[in-house]
C-alpha cells in the first residue's frame, strides 16, 4: 500500500463517462490545478447537467459516450454500478482499438468484470473516492490490474489526486473494505454528528448553539487527527481524565458495544460491495 497527497497533471485527454457529483468534483479539481478544459470531455445524457458542466467549467460535453472518448487516453467511468455493464459494452469496440486506461469509481464492480465487458486485455484501475472530494478534501483507494503500465498508473493517480489524497491497494479483494471504511465513512461521521446534536438539544442547549458546538468539535477533532501525527488511541487517552466527564461518556459508549458495532457496520458495507458485484455480473 502506498499513499500520495499530490500529483502532477496528466498529459492526455480525459473522458468522463457520467457527469454527476463525483465527476464534477474531479473536473473542478483538475480545472483548478490548470488542466486545459479542451482536454476534458464529459458524456452526460441529461441536458441540464451537460449544460451546467459546460457553463461552470468550460469543458467539452457530449450526449453520447462514444463521442467523448474519441481522443481520450484515460476514461473515467462515473456511472452507477447497475448500468456499468451496458455502458462498457457500448464502448468495447472503441476500447479494443484505443487501449486507454479505464478508471472506474463504481462501487462493487471488479476490474475483471470491467475488463471482460470492455472486450478483454484492458488496463483497468478501480477507484473509490468519497464525498469530501467535493471540497478537494477526499481520499481515494486505488487498485490497478496487471495490464496497467507505470505511466497509466501515474495518470490515474494524477486525476484522482485532484480530489485529495490517494492510497494504492495491492489486493483487489480489499477494495470492498476501502469502500466500507472511507467510501461510506463520511456518513458514519455525519450520523455521529446528528446523534450528538440531538443529544445536545435534549440537554437543553439552543439549536444554533448545539449545531455550532457539534460541527466545530468534529472539525477540530479531525484536524487534530490529521495534523498531530498521533494515533487516535493516544489522542483519546490524552483527553480522557480518570474519573472525569469524558471517561464517563467513553465508558458508556464501550458498554454499549461501540467498537464491535462499528466493526459490524463496516463489515456489512463490505459485504454489500461484494453483493453489488455479483448482482451486476
Amino acid at each position: 500500500m502506498t499513499a500520495s497527497a499530490t500529483a502532477a497533471l496528466p498529459d492526455i485527454d480525459i473522458a468522463f463517462i457520467g457527469g454527476g457529483n463525483m465527476a464534477r468534483s474531479l473536473i473542478a479539481g483538475l480545472v483548478r490545478r490548470g488542466m486545459p478544459t479542451a482536454r476534458i470531455h464529459v458524456a452526460e445524457p441529461v441536458p441540464a447537467l451537460r449544460e451546467a458542466l459546460a457553463q461552470d467549467f468550460g469543458v467539452q460535453t457530449h450526449s453520447a459516450a462514444a463521442d467523448a472518448v474519441v481522443r481520450a487516453g484515460l476514461w473515467l467511468m462515473a456511472v452507477k454500478p447497475q448500468v456499468m455493464r451496458e455502458v462498457c459494452a457500448s464502448l468495447a469496440a472503441v476500447a479494443t482499438q484505443q487501449q486507454p486506461v479505464v478508471v472506474s469509481i463504481a462501487a462493487g464492480i471488479t476490474a475483471t468484470q470491467l475488463e471482460r465487458w470492455l472486450g478483454g486485455n484492458q488496463s483497468i484501475v478501480r477507484a473509490m473516492p468519497n464525498t469530501p472530494a467535493l471540497l478537494g478534501a477526499g481520499v481515494t483507494g486505488l487498485f490497478a490490474n496487471a495490464q496497467v503500465s507505470a505511466t497509466q498508473r501515474a495518470q490515474a493517480e494524477q486525476v484522482l489526486a485532484s480530489a485529495g489524497r490517494t492510497v494504492w491497494i495491492a489486493d483487489e479483494a480489499r477494495m470492498d473494505a476501502v469502500t466500507a471504511v472511507s467510501g461510506s465513512g463520511p456518513a458514519y461521521v455525519f450520523l455521529l454528528a446528528e446523534a450528538m446534536e440531538a443529544a445536545a438539544l435534549e440537554q437543553g442547549l439552543p439549536a444554533e448553539a448545539a449545531r455550532t458546538l457539534v460541527l466545530d468539535t468534529v472539525l477540530g477533532a479531525a484536524r487534530m487527527l490529521t495534523e498531530s501525527g498521533e494515533a487516535p488511541a493516544e489522542l483519546r487517552r490524552r483527553v480522557t481524565s480518570p474519573g472525569g466527564t469524558t471517561q464517563a461518556a467513553i465508558e458508556t459508549f464501550q458498554a454499549g458495544g461501540f467498537e464491535a458495532l462499528t466493526a459490524k457496520a463496516i463489515d456489512a458495507a463490505a459485504r454489500r460491495g461484494k453483493e453489488l458485484s455479483a448482482a451486476n455480473d
